[in-house]
């Protein structure tokens, strides 16, 4: 047990990971990027999270488009120096990434040996993963989690999925055929605090659900949970129209296995998509 400094400590993901890491015995130091990360707010603790970064839900204007590269690369590269820079150099970052970096691969099996792809996200997980590496030649072990679609009450994806599920609205999206790399927020706090605490998590871990699953099958699942029907469809163009760049990511197929985590021994809380909505619509 020790002090462990986490960056996006007040938002979604970080929210689960303190309350776990606290309930363990773990101190729990937030830090702010925006207000800059000095070397003595990491000297001394046993590992750093870096989760901080601009949404990615919303419109991508060219204005959102930079917010989300220079959150996550300018951000990243701040936490990266203070580590470089701090006496009593934690030896552990954990820092996050996203399943963003396989961009669309229609129906190939993507595990962490499968090199990127192409897009806006792609591009901006890369130079993400780069800069957090750089921590590893101050002889940091570095661990960067791809997170894949994050299913919590408190996400804003899955809200943006339960409201119109509710409604009778909650068909699928474009051609419903698409990969969805889901997991429950449970498990994205599991391998979180396995990457903190057993050395040998390094590189790139992909944070997925063993049993990936299509859009459509997502939708038929959320509306069997929800007891409402999920036949209406979100037209590709109406999803370009209303959400511009982001909405490739919605019709985009990932098909992202957690070989990494299944490899290391990872026990997934759960590893199947309705038992992981009825916890969450409970």
């Amino acid at each position: 047990m020790g002090t462990i400094a986490i960056t996006g400590a007040s938002g979604f993901v970080g929210r689960h990971l303190r309350a776990a890491l606290e309930a363990a015995g773990d101190e729990v130091r937030p830090l702010s990027v925006r207000s800059g990360v000095a070397p003595a707010d990491v000297a001394g603790t046993r590992a750093v999270v870096h989760l901080a970064g601009e949404t990615v839900t919303g419109r991508w204007t060219a204005a959102k488009r930079e917010r989300i590269l220079a959150s996550r690369r300018d951000g990243t590269r701040a936490v990266v120096d203070a580590i470089a820079g701090a006496t009593g150099r934690p030896p552990v970052l954990v820092c996050a990434s996203a399943v963003g970096y396989y961009g669309d691969r229609g129906e190939a099996e993507l595990t962490e040996h499968d090199p990127p792809g192409e897009g806006f996200l792609s591009t901006v997980c890369q130079a993400w993963e780069a800069e957090a590496q750089r921590a590893g030649e101050q002889g940091v072990r570095v661990v960067s989690l791809r997170f894949g679609i994050i299913l919590a009450r408190d996400a804003e994806a899955f809200r943006r999925l339960l409201r119109p599920a509710k409604l009778g609205a909650g068909g699928p999206i474009g051609s419903g055929r698409q990969w969805w790399p889901w997991v429950h927020v449970d498990d994205v706090v599991g391998i979180a605090q396995a990457a903190l605490d057993d050395d040998r998590y390094q590189g790139a871990v992909n944070v997925t659900a063993p049993n990936a699953a299509r859009q459509r099958d997502v939708a038929k699942a959320l509306g069997r949970v929800v007891h409402r029907p999920a036949v209406l469809p979100a037209p590709a163009f109406a999803l370009k129209l209303l959400l511009g760049g982001f909405a490739e990511e919605l019709l985009g197929s990932r098909h992202v296995l957690p070989a990494r985590a299944t490899e290391l021994g990872y026990a997934f809380r759960y590893p199947e998509l309705e038992p992981a909505l009825r916890a969450l619509v409970a």
